[in-house]
């Protein structure tokens, strides 16, 4: 990894020099515009709306529109001006409970190194936030911006999390959560249990990106058949029939019994999940009521280039990898 800023983290009278490194990397397959006819790459010329005229990089200043339709320029110079933070500190304001930090503000991860003569200072720091489970909040000036962060503790690394502002967090401002809803206690022992019967122990390496593999080996396929016709449509799964929830104790009830027939533990319910395995809850579609219906899946390994190549990566499945 190379690092991508330098700097200190600074509490009390305390500071450790570190090197900031990017902690996450992007894997999503990249594809460019190109002419269907010829493969010809498309390009796009900036142009201007009034005149119609092409306009180079040097005439293009930013311009923000007010609510009344009014349009502001401002230029590098005016950009320059402003009281930007450009320091190379990491300031910690204050250490606050871990359970305190609501995920919906976690925003971009960095690792940070620290300098060699820094090591037992840092591992210090560490070591304090473990014992004490809590997080360091900072300030802390990346790309010429200030921005609100935390530091905390992964493995042996203290990572730098950048943080939203608190109002750029929307809301769950939907009506229908203030209804009142009557839940039967047979329902909320039923579903406690099927919560109880499907839990596991959460580990990440047991996942994977089925829509890239998916993806990757439409690509393959085409290179090596010289093919380039369209793709079939994936089928889609058939729909339940009928409304499950009009009797949603008995679909939790059919559900808990699915998880119990097809696995024995947690270990031997990834590894029927992963294989596709037409038995149990391997095979089993849960709808938002709870309600199941059964669906056979296919492995990674055994997928076709009949994948759709117009799926949209919003629609992407996280699914666990093939034992």
């Amino acid at each position: 990894m190379r690092a991508m800023w330098s700097g200190a983290v600074s509490f009390g009278l305390v500071s450790v020099p570190i090197k900031l490194y990017s902690a996450t990397s992007n894997h999503d397959i990249r594809f460019h515009q190109v002419h269907a006819e010829d493969g010809g790459r498309i390009r796009y010329k900036r142009t201007c709306s009034i005149d119609g005229e092409e306009v180079d990089y040097a005439d293009i200043v930013k311009g923000y529109e007010t609510e009344d339709g009014e349009l502001i320029t401002l230029t590098e110079t005016d950009l320059d001006s402003l009281p930007t933070a450009t320091g190379h500190e990491i300031d910690v304001i204050e250490f606050v409970p871990a359970d305190q930090i609501d995920p919906l503000l976690f925003d971009k991860s960095y690792y940070l190194e620290p300098e060699a003569k820094a090591a037992k200072p840092y591992a210090l720091l560490r070591e304090a936030l473990k014992e004490t489970d809590r997080m360091a909040v900072v300030k802390v000036a990346l790309r010429q911006r200030e921005t609100l962060a935390l530091l905390r503790v992964k493995d042996k690394a203290i990572v730098l999390q950048t943080m939203l502002w608190p109002d750029e967090v929307r809301e769950p401002d939907f009506d229908i959560l203030d209804a009142d809803v009557e839940l039967r206690p047979q329902e909320l022992q039923m579903a406690a249990s099927l919560i109880e019967s499907l839990g596991a122990d959460f580990d990440p390496t047991e996942f994977h990106d089925e829509y890239r593999d998916a993806v990757e080996q439409l690509i393959e396929q085409k290179r090596t058949s010289g093919d380039s016709r369209p793709a079939p449509v994936a089928e889609k799964p058939a729909e339940d029939e009928g409304d499950s929830m009009t009797d949603l104790l008995s679909a939790l009830q059919r559900s808990v019994e699915a998880a119990k027939e097809g696995t024995g533990s947690g270990g031997a319910r990834r590894r029927s999940a992963a294989s596709g395995s037409s038995s149990g809850s391997s095979g089993t579609k849960r709808s938002a009521s709870g309600g199941a219906s059964k669906r056979t899946r296919k492995p990674a390994a055994e997928k076709s280039g009949d994948e759709s190549a117009e799926e949209k990566p919003a629609t992407r499945r996280r699914t666990r990898k093939p034992a």
